[in-house]
């Protein structure tokens, strides 16, 4: 059996390079079923402020030199250049460029069967499965989506996409601990999605790939596979 193909998207202040090496211990969990394809994102970000360094504290491993060159999906401060997922506003920038940046990803090595995000990253998965849904980009035709440590854009311009339930089949995995994200956020995107599947662990900011979460992923990817 060909395993899933899986596009990952990092968190803010991460790159394909560093999501990579912080997710090695769900590669080896999933290794016979799935195959994770990285992908950076478009906006290059300023060095870290400190209240802003959100994705990179409490991560499942330790800091590596992927994160020098850290990126971003899209700022909530336009002005700023900068991202902090409670921040409210009215436009954001940057999120034209990372749609394209994942239009090219599915047209240079796709196909994929589903897309898996975290964080930051998380948030935008949930925007192109709505995208996905409304046909606004032919290319984009993801079975599934994994998303991790997710919430609601709280910028007004993309309220339109949580107009409808989404239709693509989501598994959402957040933690207990986690003070970046906390729970309560990720659960506010539920209601966006028909029938989500949740993976609720007691940890913090990361994606969790003990031996106890093997049988919830791996129940959720045998539907695709």
């Amino acid at each position: 059996m060909a395993p899933l193909r899986v596009l990952c998207i990092h968190g803010y202040r991460q790159n394909a390079t560093s999501f990579r090496e912080k997710t090695g211990a769900l590669r080896k969990l999933l290794k016979k079923h799935v195959e994770l394809v990285y992908v950076s994102a478009p906006l290059s970000v300023q060095q870290a402020n400190t209240e802003e360094v959100a994705d990179k504290q409490n991560d499942s491993a330790p800091e590596s030199g992927g994160d020098e060159d850290p990126r971003g999906w899209w700022f909530s401060d336009i002005k700023a250049r900068s991202f902090n997922a409670q921040q409210q506003c009215e436009e954001s920038l940057g999120l034209d460029e990372s749609v394209t940046a994942v239009r090219e990803a599915v047209k240079d090595q796709g196909p994929f069967d589903g897309i898996l995000g975290f964080s930051q990253g998380a948030a935008f998965v949930a925007m192109l499965c709505s995208i996905q849904e409304q046909k606004l980009e032919p290319t984009f035709d993801f079975r599934f989506a994994i998303i991790v440590a997710g919430f609601r854009s709280a910028c007004t311009q993309h309220q339109k996409f949580y107009n409808s339930p989404i239709q693509v089949p989501s598994l959402h995995v957040f933690g207990l601990e986690d003070r970046v994200i906390p729970d309560k956020m990720s659960r506010e995107l539920l209601p966006s999605f028909q029938d989500p599947q949740v993976l609720i662990h007691p940890g913090g900011h990361f994606v969790p790939a003990a031996s106890a979460h093997r049988q919830t992923y791996q129940d959720f990817l045998k539907r695709f596979q």
